[in-house]
């Protein structure tokens, strides 16, 4: 015999059984009208990370899950349930103390020695030489206060007048 093919949602593919349709709460309630200050009610539509569950797993129709959703929508909106639930885990144990890594110990030791290079005679001897070999630096550089102080005192005699 050939299997019988089954064009119903309701089919379950993976065990080949016909799978119940749930019942909706709002259908077992007798509600025509969903509260978004109801949260007892609209948290059973809710999954543990607060996120809205599907129609086939609430067993909504189309019409309900639209007012679900609303409902749900507004009641986050005045702060009446969370946007997103913080799910919390357990860290497992650590089998022995050798797994610890080396800055689960503190913090890295100090160096003791400054490093090579960083002493202050030295870079005070490296600028004056870098001085000595472009004196057209020096030049520029004394060029450029001149013109600054020039032009403040223009500034400062435009004020008077």
């Amino acid at each position: 015999m050939a299997r019988k093919e089954f064009k119903n949602s309701q089919f379950d593919e993976k065990n080949g059984r016909m799978r119940r349709k749930r019942v909706s709460p709002l259908t077992i309630a007798k509600l025509d009208y969903v509260d978004y200050k109801d949260t007892d009610l609209l948290n059973k539509f809710l999954s543990e990370r607060s996120k809205i569950k599907a129609r086939h797993n609430s067993g909504n129709d189309a019409q309900q899950q639209r007012a679900v959703a609303r409902a749900i929508k507004n009641a986050r909106e005045m702060a009446l349930m969370p946007y997103i639930a913080a799910v919390t885990t357990q860290r497992r144990e650590r089998r022995n103390e050798n797994d610890r890594s080396d800055r689960a110990s503190g913090p890295p030791p100090q160096p003791t020695t400054p490093p090579p290079g960083a002493e202050g005679d030295e870079l005070e001897s490296a600028d004056i030489s870098s001085v000595e070999a472009n004196p057209e630096l020096v030049d520029s550089f004394i060029d450029s206060q001149d013109n600054q102080s020039e032009v403040a005192l223009d500034v400062n005699e435009e004020e008077e007048l």
